[in-house]
């Protein structure tokens, strides 16, 4: 377990991870730059195609009717458009009560802005009241066939868990006739095996191939790897470094299925050799099931300037949420949300099997309690950039489940924060530059790297997890001659927590074997690990 309090005025030098730039387990730190569209390289493009108006299809602004069919008409015009297409959505209230599906690439869906004179989405009735979506049917059957439930007996509460607790939006991208996630092995079908991989190495860009079939350079792929090996398989150690921690059935009962997922783009073959376009995060060993694989996608979708915003609504339970969510991001690549403002959500922004995409300028509050405000599942080289809390929230920025190496840079949340890792194989993830605001407890500790999800999926998160410049702000009038203990999870390997300091002197304690690194120091020279990593990389 590692424990540190360090003096406020301790030399300033670089960081020693960066410093050493090692391999070796116990110093490597990941590479975290090719997170966000087109791998950071390139900025969210300000125009987009052809303009379609949505008021040339029916849609009227502040006039109290519902413009769901017109909206979906819309829609549906605008993406017979063969090539890239805008559709522009008036200035001011729109009422939506139905699903928006996108269901195709190059297509940005833009409004006036999220100020007074721009436009808002407003959706009275939550998704329950909405006729249940077909692709979540194997959801809904999950959730009855493992009776799963949320129990609280003090609160009087038995209640079914929600289809919409980590599913579903208003505003939902989605790729026609393709699953989103397992959850039943009955709808399991074969994969499209492109290539069968024999080895890699940990942050290289090259695989060892032993059969490639209809693999090309620019595919746009899934890698796979899978546990085999039952409770003891060699990439849980991989996972977890071996640490004496407890690790969930997850890992094992479900041999079929991927444990370990990047989605990547083809960039050389030769001979049994390929090249994929961002690092490897685990070593590729002889003896483990992997494989690349078809992936369906859509690419080049934008999401961008108007507010969603739905009534005030009293909070059940934790599971059991209505639906009031805005934006439902599945199977994307290259692609964004910017510029949106949401408004007493039960969730902000969703994720599921997305990759390359930034989510920037994201602003959530209202009195409603959410359960999310912008979520990273399924996640792979995500960027989340600018986000800012305002509003309660279960939890308020979080890594779930399959989220790997994915990024929050430049949030800040400003009511009971938690920098949530909730299980679920997610690993080598960055909170960077992240600014929090707190009162704590009575015993002067607070758990602000708390873990979140089931026991099956524990731990809370894999290796290399990582925290840099985190600034604390604490409730004035303190006592300043003892510490604030922030708590860090129990069963998180390899943590890299670095650069932790606020307007009172701090304490960390986080394990196991993590390293903890400019506790109460500023890291002014470098603020942002991803932008540093990225302006290294581009320069090199």
């Amino acid at each position: 377990m590692g424990f540190i309090c360090c003096s406020l005025s301790m030399a300033q030098e670089l960081p020693r991870m960066l410093e050493e730039k090692s391999n070796e387990d116990d110093k490597y730190l990941p590479d975290f730059s090719f997170a966000g569209y087109h791998n950071g390289e390139v900025e969210i493009p300000m125009n987009v195609g052809e303009v379609f108006y949505a008021s040339d299809f029916g849609v009227v602004a502040n006039d109290g009717l519902d413009d769901s069919k017109a909206l979906k008409i819309a829609i549906k015009e605008a993406l017979k458009f063969d090539g890239k297409v805008t559709l522009q959505l008036p200035p001011g209230r729109i009422i939506l009560s139905d699903i928006l599906y996108l269901e195709r690439s190059n297509f940005v869906l833009k409004g006036a802005g999220t100020g007074v004179n721009g436009t808002e989405i407003y959706c009275p009735r939550p998704l329950m009241y909405m006729e249940d979506p077909e692709v979540l049917q194997e959801l809904r059957e999950y959730l009855i066939e493992f009776d799963k439930r949320q129990r609280e007996e003090e609160n009087n509460i038995d209640l079914p868990f929600s289809q919409y607790a980590w599913s579903g939006g208003f505003i939902w991208t989605k790729v026609p006739n393709t699953r989103v996630k397992p959850y039943l092995q009955k709808y399991e079908k074969p994969y499209d095996v492109l290539a069968d991989i024999s080895s890699g190495k940990r942050g290289t860009f090259t695989l060892k191939a032993s059969s490639i079939k209809d693999l090309n350079v620019g595919d746009v792929v899934e890698l796979q790897l899978y546990n085999k090996d039952g409770e003891d398989g060699e990439i849980i150690y991989d996972l977890y470094k071996n640490q004496d921690v407890k690790v969930g059935s997850h890992h094992w009962n479900f041999p079929d299925l991927p444990l370990i997922k990047q989605q990547v783009e083809i960039t050389a073959i030769k001979a049994n050799k390929i090249t994929i376009s961002s690092p490897l995060t685990i070593d590729i060993r002889p003896n483990y099931k992997a494989q690349i694989v078809k992936w369906n996608h859509l690419k080049e979708v934008g999401i961008e300037h108007f507010r969603v915003t739905f009534p005030k609504s009293p909070r059940v339970a934790h599971h059991v949420e209505k639906g009031f969510n805005a934006i439902y991001l599945t199977r994307v690549y290259n692609s964004w949300v910017n510029n949106v403002m949401i408004d007493n959500a039960d969730s902000g922004v969703i994720t599921e099997e997305i990759a390359n995409v930034t989510i920037s300028d994201v602003v959530t509050k209202g009195e409603n309690f959410a359960h999310y405000t912008v979520m990273m599942q399924g996640t792979y080289n995500v960027l989340a950039r600018g986000i800012k809390v305002y509003n309660m929230a279960e939890h308020p920025l979080s890594f779930n489940t399959l989220a790997t190496k994915s990024v929050y840079l430049d949030c800040e949340v400003f009511v009971d924060p938690i920098l949530d890792q909730h299980s679920g194989a997610n690993h080598q993830n960055l909170f960077d530059n992240i600014k929090v605001h707190l009162t704590p407890e009575e015993n002067r500790t607070y758990p602000l790297f708390a873990g979140g999800g089931a026991g099956y999926w524990k731990p809370s998160h894999g290796a290399y997890s990582t925290f840099w410049n985190i600034e604390v702000m604490f409730l004035e009038g303190m006592d300043s001659s003892k510490s604030i203990l922030l708590n860090g999870m129990e069963d998180g390997p390899f943590a890299r927590v670095i650069g932790v300091k606020g307007n009172h002197k701090i304490e960390v304690n986080y394990g196991p074997n993590a390293h903890l690194d400019r506790i109460n120091q500023s890291l002014e020279t470098i603020p942002s690990l991803y932008k540093y990593q990225l302006t290294q990389r581009i320069k090199n």
